[in-house]
């Protein structure tokens, strides 16, 4: 595995950290830039960069197994406006600085069930607004989750935050809402089983 990580290196970003602040130097366009935060498989990310050549799309996973499929989407489908990160992130200010994004992408989530745990999660309150602070002003958070509790919780952080909510359905293939467009291996995986997808627009 880790021969064919290393044969698809020119996609990946080995400093991550190292990179705050001058992003849009990884692509060719200098247009908006995209993170998905727990990018799987790549099945979501690959479709957004598609669809819209002219902007940047990082995808960040920490399972290197995972993240070789990703990698290897890419490559078959010869997409140059994507890069990836193969790292866990605690606090998401280490990588980008005060808006550089323009949208953050959380798909489908560790819900991290025990109580214990739940600053864990990655729609804990102040990861939100971490979140919040490396988006450009009008930049937005979007969130899936096949999860009920998970999205019961995230709900409620986002009222004791004071965050506000563009966007918001239960049950999102039956929305008209335009996230339902683009979907993840996850998402076909549980729409084909009948279960609902949560969402929300921040």
């Amino acid at each position: 595995m880790e021969e064919r990580i290393a044969a698809l290196s020119h996609l990946m970003v080995d400093d991550p950290f190292a990179q705050k602040g001058s992003w849009k130097e990884l692509f060719s366009e200098q247009g908006e830039l995209y993170l998905e935060l727990g990018c799987g498989k790549g099945k979501f990310l690959t479709g957004c960069a598609l669809a819209k050549g002219d902007a940047g799309y990082i995808g960040i996973e920490g399972q290197d197994s995972v993240l070789l499929r990703a990698l290897e989407k890419t490559e078959q489908a010869q997409i140059g406006n994507i890069r990836f990160v193969c790292v866990f992130v605690k606090d998401i200010r280490d990588l980008f600085q005060d808006r550089e994004l323009a949208g953050i992408y959380l798909n489908f989530s560790d819900p991290w069930p025990k109580a214990r745990h739940a600053k864990r999660r990655l729609t804990y309150g102040e990861r939100l607004v971490q979140y919040k602070q490396v988006l450009k002003t009008d930049g937005f958070i979007a969130i899936k989750t096949d999860n009920d509790a998970l999205f019961d919780f995230t709900l409620e952080e986002i009222e004791r935050k004071g965050l506000e909510i563009k966007e918001m359905t239960r049950d999102l293939h039956a929305s008209g809402y335009e996230a339902k467009e683009i979907t993840t291996e996850y998402e076909e995986r549980f729409r084909e089983a009948g279960k609902n997808i949560n969402y929300v627009l921040l």
